[in-house]
């Protein structure tokens, strides 16, 4: 996996641009701006993209719920390469557990949560609530799984108790 020699985002191979750059770097750069210049604003983006995941409902004390948005979804469809697929064989006939497919599960978590984040961001929210995660095998190999994250975009604000 490549990724961007400015924000440091992932991209696939068809994502990668001139400079090995994503497309909005790379059309940063061709409006101008100076490297520091990038960065500070890779910077920002990545920090207001940050936001409070909770699996409940409700907000822990100090904190309100003020708006509830809308149902934000994020999906990542990963696969195990041939060498995952061939140890993880080997683990099913001897038992133990699979470092290779458990990092890929991991990461796949992390990668469909930051997406959650990002999508909840581009609907204006600051959190989101009820977040579930569901793993589904796409093919009968058990070498395609799809992840999905779910959950309510909502705004919070911090309460006066």
């Amino acid at each position: 996996m490549t990724v961007c020699a400015d924000c440091g985002k992932r991209l696939s191979w068809s994502q990668v641009r001139e400079g090995g750059v994503c497309k909005d770097c790379f059309i940063a750069r061709k409006k101008g701006g100076t490297t520091a210049e990038r960065e500070d604003a890779a910077a920002e983006r990545l920090a207001e993209i940050e936001r409070i995941l909770l699996t409940t409902e409700t907000c822990p004390r100090g904190l309100d719920i003020i708006e509830r948005l809308e149902v934000v979804t994020a999906e990542c469809a990963f696969g195990m390469n041939v060498f995952k697929d061939l140890f993880a064989g080997i683990r099913d006939i001897v038992g133990g557990r699979s470092e290779a497919v458990q990092e890929t599960l991991r990461e796949s978590r992390r990668t469909a949560l930051f997406e959650l984040k990002k999508e909840a961001n581009r609907i204006g929210a600051n959190a989101v609530v009820a977040i579930d995660l569901d793993y589904v095998e796409l093919s009968g190999a058990g070498n395609m799984v799809l992840l999905v994250a779910s959950g309510t975009a909502v705004r919070i604000q911090p309460n006066e108790e």
